[in-house]
């Protein structure tokens, strides 16, 4: 079975936790016009590695606590 991976820019951190903002476009179903998309998702971050701003790949688990249920895979920028 795949795991889910998504790309986005780190956008908020805290111990052991990044905020990480993905975003993504489609066609508004009644005025056909491309739409930007943005969403939140929390990722655990064991190393602490990523810095605000970083571009990161993250990919989805078991889940960590309430929120969390993304860890990070790498950092890409």
């Amino acid at each position: 079975m795949n795991r889910k991976s998504k790309k986005g820019q780190v956008v908020g951190k805290s111990a052991k936790t990044i905020s990480v903002l993905i975003e993504r476009t489609r066609k508004h179903p009644k005025y056909f016009k491309m739409v930007k998309i943005h969403r939140r998702i929390l990722a655990h971050d064991e190393g602490q590695s990523a810095q605000l701003l970083d571009f990161v790949e993250i990919v989805e688990t078991k889940p960590i606590s309430k929120q969390k249920s993304w860890v990070l895979k790498e950092i890409i920028k």
